[in-house]
């Protein structure tokens, strides 16, 4: 059995990595749904039957666990999947068998709260606001998920997502770095011109991002916190096995890539991002 890390692409490789840190012993199969990346400008029917055909495919390959390593299928496809297809798929496989995203953690990570924490409204006038911007995909922005989520449990954090389509097809092409400046500063421009000045933090919310985080450090103002999903899946998972024994992880070390797009090596650019080339299998 195995840890199943799932993406439209190579960014979800950027929560892979921590994940694989914290694990070090257990097993991980990582399948990239190269063929339809990437996920941000698909309708929402098809993110679905894509995530869900992603999933069942890692659970072939030995997940018991399936982290969507990807913003827009999580915000689009994961309750869906675990409300009407997770139950059955429980019942078909005969073992404890789910499916996880990565945007709880990511909101618990902003707010500092946990997921089932609600505030109180009390109607007292908030006095000092902070503000919080959101680099994602548009149908992540669309969804709006970051907003309404955050609004739930903290007044005086006020969210503004900046859609930023196509950042994250350059980026699993392997886009020149002097390229990627280029988009991601005029994203942090209109971000800033929208709000009417930087914002207070940021979160790359889309795994793409992570691996030019580097290039959004350097067009925000210095010193302006990021934060980073890798390391918030990472704490989030660890809480989530102590409560949750039942699933068998193995503990060979076991580390299988998979592609449904062309197998072999990856961009130059994911090489540098790894710390070595990577090559995928086909799926």
């Amino acid at each position: 059995m195995a840890i199943g890390v799932f993406d439209s692409g190579v960014g979800g490789l950027t929560v892979h990595r921590e994940l694989t840190r914290r694990f070090a012993d257990r097993d991980f199969v990582y399948l990239a749904d190269q063929a339809h990346a990437p996920y941000g400008g698909l309708g929402g029917e098809a993110i679905v039957d894509l995530t869900r055909a992603g999933c069942e495919r890692l659970f072939d390959a030995g997940a018991s666990v399936v982290v969507l390593a990807c913003n827009t299928a999580s915000a689009i496809a994961l309750r869906r999947l675990q409300q009407t297809w997770i139950p059955a798929e429980r019942r078909r496989r005969g073992h404890a068998v789910n499916v996880l995203g990565i945007i709880v953690p990511t909101i618990e990570a902003a707010t500092g709260l946990p997921w089932t924490y609600e505030a109180e409204r009390a109607g007292d006038k908030v006095e000092a606001i902070d503000v919080i911007g959101v680099f994602c995909t548009a149908a992540t922005a669309i969804s709006r998920v970051y907003e309404i989520e955050i609004d739930k449990r903290r007044e005086d954090l006020a969210v503004f997502s900046e859609p930023c389509p196509g950042l994250a097809g350059l980026i699993e092409l392997g886009a020149p770095a002097e390229e990627l400046k280029v988009v991601v500063g005029d994203h942090v421009d209109a971000l800033r011109r929208r709000i009417g000045r930087h914002p207070d933090k940021a979160i790359l919310g889309c795994t793409h991002y992570e691996i030019v985080a580097d290039i959004f450090a350097q067009a925000l103002p210095p010193g302006t916190p990021v934060i980073h999903q890798p390391q918030a899946v990472s704490d989030s998972l660890a809480r989530y096995f102590e409560r949750h024994p039942e699933f068998d992880l193995g503990s060979s070390g076991r580390r299988d890539f998979l592609t449904t797009g062309q197998p072999g090596a990856q961009s130059d650019l994911v090489a540098q991002f790894w710390g070595a080339p990577l090559t995928f299998d086909a799926a």
